[in-house]
């Protein structure tokens, strides 16, 4: 089940780079959207889980939730690493744009896509209602992240060929994560501790990359309609998974 949901990933990266090559006006509330479903399922399901499954206490504070905080600084940390990259190599370039900057960007987006496949994995480990949830945020990030990879690629001057490549790559690799997971069941401490890291890093793609992207340009009320809307979706799925 979390390969069969897991091709709605490789099926929506594909779609994101599709439309990055005919985007439209309308992206801002695809992206609203997106970084509402992310909220809705880090907020909603996933800290909850990871909180009854972590358990343990380290220093009077949940391991999950330093986790969540860890997940975050790492995110962060990834991002301002390769800025500084950018920087760098923008210094260094005529048109301030280095292809290999491009490349690196997008290796990183197919790294975390793999292990969006593994969470999809490891949360229907936990139960069907969880994995759906989580697989539709990922899911409508993946659109962003299929997007963001072939617009990051082509951007800094790497051909349409590599484009499409690095874009092929980041629509396998949740597929891949997620058959990872077939082969061994992850242990419950384990488990919830990997939903919290994992929660973090959502959160920091939706409120510093998702959202703000979404209302650069158009900050309108349908993106903020749009982004409330997925949180409460989300609100929707984990109540019925609750009372099913």
């Amino acid at each position: 089940m979390a390969v069969f949901v897991a091709l709605g990933a490789f099926l929506m990266t594909l779609a994101g780079g599709w439309t990055a090559q005919r985007v439209t006006d309308r992206r801002h509330l695809v992206l609203g959207l997106a970084g509402g479903l992310m909220l809705g399922v880090v907020g909603l399901d996933l800290l909850p889980e990871a909180l009854r499954a972590a358990g343990e206490e380290v220093f009077g504070v949940p391991a999950a939730l330093l986790l969540f905080v860890a997940g975050f600084l790492l995110a962060h940390l990834v991002e301002r690493l390769l800025a500084a990259r950018q920087v760098a190599h923008g210094a260094e370039e005529h048109d301030g744009r280095a292809p290999e900057v491009g490349l690196t960007a997008a290796a990183a987006m197919v790294g975390h896509s793999a292990m969006d496949g593994v969470a999809i994995g490891a949360a229907f480990q936990v139960g069907g209602g969880m994995g759906l949830a989580v697989a539709l945020a990922v899911i409508a990030h993946d659109f962003a992240d299929g997007f963001n990879t072939y617009t990051i690629t082509s951007l800094y001057g790497n051909a349409r060929r590599k484009a499409i490549t690095m874009l092929f790559a980041d629509a396998v690799a949740p597929v891949i994560g997620a058959a990872s997971t077939l082969f061994f069941t992850i242990p419950e401490q384990v488990l919830g501790g990997y939903l919290g890291l994992f929660g973090g890093v959502l959160l920091y793609l939706a409120a510093a990359e998702i959202l703000p992207e979404a209302h650069h340009e158009h900050p309108a009320r349908s993106t903020l309609l749009c982004t409330i809307a997925g949180a409460g979706f989300i609100w929707l799925v984990v109540g019925l998974a609750g009372s099913g």
